[in-house]
């Protein structure tokens, strides 16, 4: 499922890039539609704070790209070597320098190709590629780590299990002021309940003894 999937179509937002997002999110083996759910929560985002509608539009389509040069070296290691070496791993920073070079390919815009670039760069300075610091850093490039870190949380990987809202909310919290700009976490804990925002995390099963059963969706009532 592709959240939003029709609605981007209506709004101008190339059928193309909406099929490289969905082939990204395969390879990556993401459990659900993980680069539209980013630009779902990077629009909501950058809505509040009243970003111009022609770099919201570069927003979304820099969300719907992110992943595409991470995907472009991973599929390069892997032909070769069959998996990946923890050197390479290492080397897979590099990937939003090849995520620029592979959104100029697609036909994405300037703007878009330097928020795929720099949606690694933290707060406080310790991102990459540019490690760009505090307002430096694009306000968009900012909202998109923000999305993009909680959407990856709140889905589950073959090596990990999904995080629930309430814990993803929190870890956005603890790294306010150190990766996350703050006043992006803060717009995004206020948004609205909107579909994309939903934790996958399992259930915790219920305590026979007690019968107390663990709502993971409290932050939402």
């Amino acid at each position: 499922m592709a959240v939003g999937r029709a609605s981007k179509e209506s709004d101008g937002v190339s059928m193309a890039f909406l099929q490289l997002a969905e082939a990204a999110d395969q390879f990556e083996r993401y459990g659900n539609a993980h680069a539209a759910r980013i630009s779902a929560i990077a629009e909501e985002i950058a809505r509040a704070f009243q970003m111009a509608r022609q770099d919201r539009r570069s927003l979304e389509t820099a969300a719907l790209l992110h992943d595409l040069g991470e995907v472009a070296m991973e599929r390069d290691y892997i032909s070769r070597a069959g998996s990946l070496t923890e050197d390479e791993r290492i080397d897979l920073a590099r990937h939003p320098v090849i995520g620029e070079q592979e959104a100029a390919r697609a036909g994405a815009d300037r703007a878009t190709q330097l928020l795929v670039r720099w949606h690694h760069e933290w707060w406080n300075g310790c991102g990459y590629p540019d490690a760009l610091q505090g307002a430096g850093i694009p306000l968009a490039a900012r909202i998109l780590r923000v999305a993009d870190a909680y959407a990856s949380s709140t889905d589950s990987r073959p090596y990990r299990s999904a995080l629930t809202v309430e814990e993803a909310r929190q870890q956005l919290i603890s790294l306010a002021g150190i990766e996350f700009d703050p006043r992006v976490v803060m717009v995004f804990l206020n948004l609205p309940q909107i579909e994309a925002l939903r934790s996958f995390a399992q259930p915790a099963p219920v305590d026979q003894d007690t019968g107390a059963d663990w709502n993971l969706f409290s932050s939402f009532q």
